[in-house]
């Protein structure tokens, strides 16, 4: 079966890629769940959209990722939020509230699907998140989460 991707697939490609899978991955996974269209001439005809959408958010080279990895690595990153007496939050901290966070903090604009977090920031304090900005390249943020 032939697809288009709309967003990255780990181990098949990125967003407009065109991949050939088996049918039941491709009919039951890909396409339920947003992560690719069945490919037609007027499809392809999207992938130059998707491309520059793309190309715009992603990561050009490793050398980029490397400078990057070294903006972020210098921010002091901190988030305020509703937490009860004992230093718990209300709720949890996000990866979007984390890549909102890294803007407003004077660093790069992140996609919030690079940030990884290893469990859920439900506490004040210091957290380290990681951020995959390249396959070679991961960067380590120091996040401070105080009460508002």
């Amino acid at each position: 079966m032939k697809l288009i991707l709309t967003r990255e697939v780990a181990g098949l490609g990125l967003a407009g890629d065109i991949v050939e899978v088996a049918d039941g991955y491709g009919r039951n996974f890909l396409v339920p769940r947003g992560a690719a269209i069945t490919w037609t001439k007027g499809a392809e005809k999207q992938i130059a959209q998707i491309k520059r959408v793309r190309d715009a958010r992603e990561v050009r080279d490793l050398g980029h990722a490397r400078e990057i990895k070294a903006d972020l690595e210098k921010l002091s990153v901190t988030i305020g939020a509703r937490a009860g007496k004992d230093g718990r939050l209300f709720g949890s901290i996000t990866a979007g509230d984390i890549a909102t966070a890294v803007k407003d903090a004077g660093g790069p604009t992140l996609d919030r699907k690079r940030i990884r977090l290893d469990e859920h920031i439900k506490s004040l304090g210091a957290h380290t998140v990681t951020v995959n900005l390249h396959p070679d390249v991961v960067a380590s943020i120091p996040v401070n989460v105080t009460a508002l």
